[in-house]
C-alpha cells in the first residue's frame, strides 16, 4: 500500500489541512522547528494511533486544543503483490475520551493493521534500539516476525500472557500459597516459548545478509553482524518446560521467571564488538539505518508489501559520501520521506518531490523532474 494523503487538525504546530504523496521518495525541508519531524510523526499516528516520538500521547494536541486528528489515505502500489482496494485510516485523541481508530470510517477491526504498510522509522531519539537495552530490539524484531509471517502475529502476546499467569502464581507462592499448578504453567510457557525464539532465529538469519550488505553500503568499514542470543537455545518444548522446573526454586525465591525470551537479545556488532557498548554515535546511527534498510530487503524477499520508511534528520551527521550511498539505498524501490535543514543535503533531490515547511505549514507544492 502506497499513502497517497495526510489530512491532520490541531496537530501539534501543523496547520490543519490536506496534503498529497507520491511513490518513491519525498524530500521535506525547512529550518528548524518548521514541523517536520511533526509531520513524519502524523503519519505514524494515523497509522498506527500511537506516537513514534513519546509515551506522553497527549502532548500531540496542539496547544489551547482539545482533540489532534491524523486521517491517513491508502491505495494499492501499482507493483503490488497482493491486491486491494484504498481506504482511509483515522487516529484522534482527545483530552476527555483518549485514543480512537477507524477504517472508512467504522471502527478498527482485528486485520485492519496488516492491510497497511509496514513503517520504518529513523530519528535521534530511535538510536535507543542500538545503545539501550535489548527489551526495545526484542519488540522490534517481534514486529518484524509478524510482517514477514503474518500468522505468527500473536506469538509474542501468547507467550507475555503465559508468561504473566506463571509469574503470578510465582508470587503467590513466595506469599506463602502452595506450588499447586506450576508444573503446568511451566509446559504452558514452554509450549509458548518453543514457536516465539524459532521465529525470532529464522527472522535474525533473514536480515543477516542483508545488514551486513546495507552496513557495508553506507560506510560502516569493515564486518558487521547481526545475530540472536536467544536464552532458550533448545528449541523442543520438552526441554525448555524442564529447564524452568530447574529453576523454579530460584523463580520462586524471587517471584517472578528470570529465563526464557523475555531475557533473549538481538545484538548489532561490528568488527566483532556490539554497537550497543563499543561503536560511536556515528557508527550507532549507521547501524540503525542498516537494519531499517534490511527489514526492507527482508520483505521484499518474502514478497511481502515494501515498508513505509520515515528518516528525520538523517543527513545532517553523514558526511557527502556516505549521504550519496544512503540516497542510492533509497532510489531502490518503496515509499519514503526524508526530513532535511536543506534540500540540497538530499543527494539528487530535484529529481524527487519536495516539500518546503514552515511554521507548520506547506509553502511550497512538490517540484518533479
Amino acid at each position: 500500500m502506497l499513502v497517497t494523503g495526510l489530512n491532520t487538525r490541531s496537530f501539534r504546530n501543523l496547520a490543519d489541512g490536506e496534503l498529497a504523496f507520491g511513490a518513491g521518495l519525498t524530500v521535506v525541508h525547512g529550518a528548524n522547528g518548521a514541523g517536520k519531524t511533526n509531520l513524519l510523526e502524523s503519519l505514524f499516528f494515523g497509522l498506527t494511533g500511537r506516537s513514534c516520538r513519546t509515551r506522553r500521547e497527549r502532548e500531540m494536541i496542539a496547544f489551547g486544543d482539545s482533540l489532534a486528528r491524523s486521517e491517513v489515505e491508502l491505495k494499492p502500489d501499482s507493483d503490488a503483490i497482493e491486491p486491494g482496494e484504498p481506504f482511509t485510516m483515522r487516529a484522534s485523541i482527545s483530552t476527555s475520551e483518549g485514543r480512537h481508530r477507524r477504517v472508512d470510517g467504522r471502527e478498527l477491526g482485528a486485520e485492519d493493521d496488516r492491510r497497511r504498510p509496514a513503517l520504518s522509522v529513523f530519528m535521534p531519539d530511535r538510536l535507543a534500539l542500538v545503545k539501550g537495552p535489548p527489551g526495545p530490539r526484542r519488540a522490534h524484531l517481534d514486529r518484524l516476525t509478524a510482517a514477514l509471517w503474518p500468522a505468527r502475529k500473536e506469538l509474542r502476546s501468547s507467550y507475555n500472557r503465559a508468561l504473566a499467569q506463571r509469574n503470578a502464581l510465582l508470587g503467590r507462592t513466595q506469599a506463602g500459597a502452595g506450588a499447586s499448578g506450576l508444573d503446568a504453567w511451566d509446559r504452558a510457557l514452554a509450549e509458548a516459548a518453543a514457536p516465539l525464539a524459532l521465529a525470532r532465529a529464522e527472522a535474525a538469519a533473514a536480515l543477516r545478509e542483508p545488514f551486513a550488505d546495507a552496513a557495508r553500503t553506507l560506510g560502516l568499514e569493515g564486518d558487521a553482524e547481526l545475530s540472536y542470543r536467544p536464552q532458550t537455545e533448545a528449541l523442543d518444548v520438552a526441554e525448555i518446560a524442564a529447564e524452568l522446573g530447574r529453576r523454579r526454586a530460584g523463580d520462586t525465591e524471587r517471584g517472578y521467571t528470570v529465563w526464557g525470551p523475555h531475557r533473549d537479545e538481538v545484538v548489532l556488532a561490528h568488527r566483532g564488538r556490539t554497537l550497543r557498548r563499543y561503536g560511536s554515535q556515528g557508527q550507532q546511527r549507521l547501524g540503525l539505518l542498516a537494519l531499517l534498510f534490511a527489514e526492507r530487503q527482508a520483505l521484499r524477499a518474502a514478497r511481502r508489501a515494501m515498508p513505509l520508511m520515515l528518516l528525520d534528520d538523517v543527513m545532517s551527521e553523514l558526511d557527502p559520501e556516505r549521504r550519496c550511498r544512503l540516497a542510492e539505498l533509497l532510489g531502490q524501490g518503496g515509499q519514503a520521506l526524508i526530513t532535511t535543514t536543506e534540500s540540497d543535503q538530499v543527494p539528487g533531490a530535484e529529481r524527487h518531490r519536495r516539500l518546503l515547511m514552515s511554521a507548520g505549514s506547506i509553502q511550497l507544492g512538490g517540484a518533479e523532474a
